[in-house]
């Protein structure tokens, strides 16, 4: 008995020795990877620095700013700016916790410094952004504290731009933009936004740039934004009151905040490109025997002549010219046989090109262009003319074969059919010139076209025909006008100047013969039935444009950003007619010059893009009808505007989550700075029509 309960209170032992073994070791598997938790929402937050934030008198080289988690430094040659640029850019590092920037040669005396990284620091853990941090520090025993701010959006299309250089000038000249680096220098973040801090006193000058070449000048080739006005910075004191309730609602304390009000704080700024290329040759190809081919560098303001020296025997009229629709190409298909056959031509030109005073020059050159067969293409040749002489032979051995059974009287007939099969091989068959033309269904604002594989060079009008279907099944005529190119500088593709009815059934047939290229090469006969979609198929808009004087145009885009319809804004309406049902999207032009186009703007001219808008709601259309919508252009702030549907840039969006503890933050009456635009474009609800200044206006 006692044995047995010995037995007992050993096993009982053994059990509970083994449970807590157990528990220890799934205590020492948790130990490296404990799980839960909230996640981290906040960005980093600076704890010390050295030398302090606004120090004065510093006469090191070495900044060292500590934060309370690791932090890494994101694009910090696109992100990071030191203002005033030093000669030589400093070291920047992200070591740990801590960041140090390092300057590589001495600072000037008597200077507020200013390190903005705008967007660059983030947590190493989240990816929590610390957005808007600067850190400054004089040289001096002063240290400026004015402030600028506001936004650049892109001229063309109201998107925002990130890591764009904004600076002052306090060079109140036309050239300084050019000459001079700027006194004090900001980027962008991912919302366009900017703030140019520790300004001091005094008047300026304000530019945007997309500094290319890094030295804080403008360049023509750069992207650009300017202010004509000149800015004042300012600060201003303002108080507001904040009141806290018990827990019964009653008020137990009014607060008075003093906050500081920096102005201007809602500078728009336009980006746009001059669009200036310098003009010069820059290859020429002979691309086939019949073919040459200039390219220049940019658009042709007006064609070059040409004066053939090789051959010396040509025709006149050696050539037909195609142009590329980017203008910046020519192509000569060559028409004479002599010059096709020739192995070298050489022709004089004479073109316009951009000289050292970026002046457009009339420029004389000499081009050769000589015939070039690549080792491909002569292989095949090659393979084609021995595989050509190989069936020639074959043929002679079976006709011999033919003629001796002949005389045998045998029976041949097989033996000619292989004839017959193997000469037809060794035909050279003639070459069609290949059409094409409308087929299937057509949409109602579609043109009757027709499209060759090479250069048209004549149509015959008789050789055309289009015939409608009646009510009772039969084809009625059509009178066809005179078919010409669809544009100047395509000559592969003509169309007829006329409107299809819709609901329609047409046939279209071309002869033979009727169509025929540059080289007379014909096409053959083509027939093709199409049918015209009816007007129950779309929809119409009307639009009322309100808040502008002068011309201007309307654009309809698609999902995907891209204008598919361009009308004019006559007595203040845009109409778009027979419009294919979908979501769209509407933009609107101020076509200050009439011509039709968005036009860019020049600086040394002082002058500003054209102004875009957008319809900051998507429409939508449907089948079979008329919508009306009244548009105020100025309603809505600019950069609200555009959908976000359609955004090509969208900002790096912080965690939702994050947003609902800054709310929280600011509803338990922790004061924060709002550093971008807290009365600025924001909340503006209307424009007078100069967007430049109404912004700063705060008109309502």
């Amino acid at each position: 008995m006692q044995v047995e309960m010995m037995r007992m209170k050993n096993h009982i032992l053994s059990l509970l020795v083994l449970a807590l073994l157990a528990l220890v070791g799934m205590a020492c598997a948790n130990i490296g990877s404990p799980e839960g938790g909230p996640r981290d929402y906040t960005p980093p937050v600076m704890l010390r620095s050295n030398p302090i934030p606004g120090a004065v008198n510093f006469n090191g080289k070495k900044v060292e700013i500590h934060f309370d988690e690791i932090v890494n430094i994101k694009d910090q040659t696109t992100r990071v700016i030191v203002s005033p640029a030093p000669k030589e850019q400093p070291v920047i590092r992200a070591q740990g916790k801590k960041i140090t920037v390092e300057f590589q040669d001495d600072l000037e005396p008597n200077t507020t410094y200013v390190i903005d990284f705008t967007d660059a620091i983030e947590d190493n853990n989240e990816g929590n952004v610390l957005d808007g941090f600067s850190f400054a520090f004089s040289t001096g025993e002063h240290l400026d504290s004015l402030r600028v701010s506001g936004m650049v959006l892109r001229a063309s299309d109201l998107e925002p731009m990130k890591n764009v250089v904004v600076g002052l000038h306090s060079n109140l000249s036309d050239s300084a933009f050019s000459t001079l680096p700027f006194d004090r220098v900001s980027r962008t973040n991912s919302r366009g936004e900017f703030i140019l801090r520790n300004v001091p006193p005094g008047e300026y000058h304000i530019f945007a740039l997309r500094d290319v070449d890094n030295d804080y000048k403008m360049v023509r080739t750069e992207d650009i934004a300017f202010l004509d006005e000149v800015i004042v910075p300012s600060a201003s004191d303002f108080t507001s009151q904040d009141t806290i309730f018990t827990f019964d609602h009653r008020i137990d304390t009014i607060m008075t905040a003093v906050h500081t009000e920096f102005k201007p704080n809602d500078v728009l700024l336009s980006l746009f490109n001059e669009e200036f290329r310098s003009l010069y040759f820059k290859k020429s190809e002979r691309q086939g025997d019949n073919k040459l081919m200039a390219l220049f560098s940019a658009p042709l303001p007006e064609m070059p002549t040409t004066r053939v020296i090789q051959p010396n025997i040509y025709n006149d009229n050696w050539h037909k010219l195609e142009t590329r629709e980017a203008q910046d190409s020519l192509v000569y298909w060559i028409t004479d046989s002599t010059m096709i056959k020739a192995d070298t031509i050489r022709l004089e030109m004479t073109y316009l090109h951009t000289d050292d005073n970026d002046s457009l020059t009339l420029k004389t050159d000499t081009l050769t262009f000589a015939k070039r067969r690549n080792t491909s293409e002569l292989k095949q040749q090659e393979k084609a003319a021995k595989e050509r002489e190989k069936r020639e032979k074959e043929l002679a051995k079976l006709e011999e074969k033919l003629a001796k059974q002949q005389q045998e009287g045998k029976d041949v007939t097989d033996l000619e059919n292989e004839i017959e099969g193997l000469r037809e091989t060794l035909k050279v068959k003639p070459t069609l010139l290949n059409i094409e033309t409308n087929k299937g269904t057509t949409e109602i604002t579609d043109s009757l076209y027709i499209k060759a594989s090479s250069p048209i060079g004549y149509i015959d009008p008789g050789g055309v025909h289009l015939e409608m279907m009646n009510p009772d099944s039969t084809w009625q005529a059509v009178t066809l006008p005179a078919l010409v190119p669809c544009n100047e500088w395509n000559i592969y593709r003509y169309v007829a100047p006329m409107e299809l009815k819709p609901n329609a059934d047409y046939r279209i047939t071309i002869d033979s013969l009727a169509v025929t290229s540059i080289y007379g090469i014909p096409c053959d006969t083509v027939r093709s039935n199409f049918k015209v979609k009816g007007e129950e198929e779309y929809a119409n808009l009307h639009i009322n444009c309100l808040g502008f004087e002068g011309k201007a145009f309307a654009q309809l885009l698609n999902k995907q950003g891209t204008v598919v319809r361009t009308v004019d804004v006559l007595g203040k309406y845009a109409d778009f007619y027979d419009v294919p049902p979908e979501t769209y999207y509407v933009m609107m032009v101020l076509d200050a010059n009439g011509n039709g186009r968005w036009d860019t703007g020049n600086y040394n001219e002082h002058l500003q893009p054209e102004d875009v808008f957008y319809y900051h709601n998507p429409v939508k259309l449907k089948k079979f009808s008329d919508m009306t919508l009244t548009w105020n252009i100025y309603e809505m702030p600019v950069d609200k505007q555009k959908p976000e549907a359609i955004r090509k840039f969208h900002p790096e969006e912080r965690d939702t989550k994050l947003k609902k503890e800054e709310e929280k933050k600011t509803n338990n009456n922790e004061e924060e700075e709002d550093e971008f635009n807290s009365n600025g474009f924001i909340n503006n609800s209307s424009y007078s029509g100069d967007k430049y200044r109404d912004t700063k206006r705060g008109v309502k």
